[in-house]
């Protein structure tokens, strides 16, 4: 052979380029969860979303608001203190889209199906970027708790609901809408919100003053952030505005932004209140009840934005699968490969249909049953899907083999995701405590929870086993260390029994044998996706096409 034949940039077997995609239209599940959960009415505005988000144009803008961060600027050329965070356009293009679709408001101002509608564009927009989902989540959270204020229900609700995008830096009182925050994490306590340090001085009617420092608030170019802070008659919840009704800059001070694993496009900072101006929300000495609802709804969208990261990071396998070549044979069609990507559909999907029931129980929220059900089920999902979300994610990257590790692909951002919502809003241990605590505090909501999966009870010995388990495993508990000891088992044991009920009573029947097979079978040591013995190949098929439709 001579040299000039030789072609050295011969490129061949190498996947194409997704194009425009389609988050709605090509979820099988996702629709008939929609449409189960209440939500049918939404199907246009739900499939107008999933094309606006998916597209290359929306993707590209997502990869550039995270190599692009955003950067605080202390002070203006002059000196003034200004503390504002600079984004790149690329979040404000994404965020005019989203807000203008009213994921944040849909919940609120929806006659019914709200809340599930809400959750589909959230799982949506996470799979597209999910660093923009903290700001979005907590002004859709943050609606209950603001209607403990007549006079900010006032001034502020309406702004806080309206479709579109204000980005500006400038009062409330001069924007045409306006985003919240939360900022509650502080040094000494994290999750201990009683270890609070912050103080509040009373100074007129409803308003304080506050001096403290917030070891983690994220998204500080929010227009108010909910707060506590130690009042006369104990922890009280404030709306701290980042401007004084006569448009001065309060004097709320960015300290820095957190260097993060991923969510890289979301400025998480550390702030400071010295005498701070605040509006009190709620009685005096009540402000955990008061913001607890907020963080109720924050925990919604951490469970859900696990599964959104599950589907795309499944998406992506299936897509390489299906057009990469190793030994003469696509990989889609290798029975390995078949074996893992079916094994991860059948966990996505066992936490999509988990998320959407919870989803539908807060829409339900007027009948007391369902809010006591959904207040328990909520905790429990959070916990489950964000446990099941990094190995998924890893095992999904690894399909990819070397091109899922470089930045050009999409997997480097959604593995450095993964582990975010499992520790916000309340880390595993914090959330398997709280599952304890709402079963002691309102004993209704497992009779609820216990009530509804055994609706299931005899369709399947293996589902029937696990019952059991657990039935006795709460009746056993002798005391709270007992409890608090055997708390992580408990609640993986109630997340996979309301996951196996639902697919049993409303999935494929298909999903449901590959879920009952290989995850409440007794085990044999296996716990790698792909290594599961219940799987079978006549199952395969039927699995990958309901994932597949890519």
């Amino acid at each position: 052979m001579k040299m000039t034949d030789l072609r050295t940039h011969s490129v061949h077997n190498q996947v194409p380029e997704m194009g425009d995609a389609d988050w709605f239209g090509w979820d099988r599940p996702l629709r008939e969860q929609c449409m189960r959960s209440g939500a049918g009415h939404h199907v246009s505005r739900l499939q107008h979303f999933g094309t606006s988000v998916a597209s290359v144009s929306a993707r590209e803008q997502g990869d550039l608001a995270n190599r692009y961060e955003p950067e605080l600027r202390r002070f203006d050329r002059f000196g003034h203190r200004i503390d504002v965070v600079d984004f790149h356009p690329s979040y404000h293009h994404l965020m005019d889209i989203v807000k203008n679709q009213g994921m944040h408001s849909i919940a609120w101002t929806a006659e019914n199906g709200g809340h599930v509608a809400h959750t589909a564009m959230l799982y949506m927009l996470t799979q597209t970027e999910a660093g923009m989902c903290c700001p979005l989540t907590m002004t859709y959270a943050g609606v209950p708790t603001l209607k403990h204020h007549a006079g900010l229900v006032d001034s502020w609700l309406p702004k806080v609901l309206a479709s579109n995008y204000d980005g500006n830096h400038q009062p409330v009182s001069m924007k045409t809408s306006a985003m919240l925050g939360m900022a509650m994490t502080e040094k000494q306590g994290g999750s201990d919100v009683r270890a609070n340090q912050t103080r509040a001085v009373h100074q007129s009617e409803d308003v304080y003053r506050l001096t403290g420092h917030k070891w983690f608030c994220s998204a500080p170019m929010s227009d108010g952030f909910f707060t506590l802070a130690h009042a006369d008659k104990g922890l009280t919840c404030f709306l701290v505005p980042r401007f004084l009704p006569e448009g001065q800059k309060n004097n709320l001070i960015v300290q820095r932004l957190k260097d993060k694993l991923g969510n890289r496009s979301n400025a998480s900072s550390e702030i400071e209140y010295d005498n701070t101006w605040a509006i009190r929300v709620g009685d005096e000495g009540r402000g955990v009840s008061t913001i607890i609802e907020m963080v109720h709804h924050t925990r919604l969208d951490c469970a859900t934005a696990a599964v959104g990261l599950m589907r795309q990071s499944l998406v992506q396998a299936v897509h390489h699968a299906r057009h990469r070549k190793a030994f003469g044979q696509f990989l889609i069609d290798q029975p390995l490969m078949r074996h893992v990507l079916t094994d991860l559909s059948v966990e996505w999907e066992a936490s999509l249909a988990m998320i959407f029931r919870i989803a539908q129980s807060y829409d339900q929220s007027q009948d007391d049953e369902q809010a006591a059900f959904s207040r328990l089920a909520v905790a429990i999902g959070k916990y489950w899907t964000n446990k099941r979300c990094v190995p998924f994610v890893g095992e999904a990257m690894e399909c990819l083999g070397g091109a899922g590790y470089v930045e050009e692909s999409v997997l480097p951002r959604l593995y450095r995701e993964a582990p975010l919502n499992g520790i916000w809003e309340g880390s595993g241990n914090v959330i398997c405590l709280d599952v304890l605590r709402t079963m002691a505090k309102e004993p209704n909501s497992i009779d609820l929870f216990m009530t509804e999966v055994t609706q299931s009870q005899g369709a399947d010995t293996r589902f029937d086993r696990l019952l059991l388990e657990v039935q006795t495993q709460l009746q056993n508990l002798s005391s709270p260390a007992a409890a608090a000891w055997q708390a992580r088992w408990i609640t993986e044991g109630l997340g996979l029994l309301l996951q196996g009920h639902l697919l049993l009573s409303q999935g494929d029947a298909t999903v449901a044998e590959g879920f009952l097979a290989t995850r409440l079978q007794s085990t044999t040591g296996e716990s790698a996706f792909g290594a599961t013995r219940g799987l079978q190949a006549h199952q395969v098929q039927t699995v990958l096409d309901r994932a597949l439709s890519v």
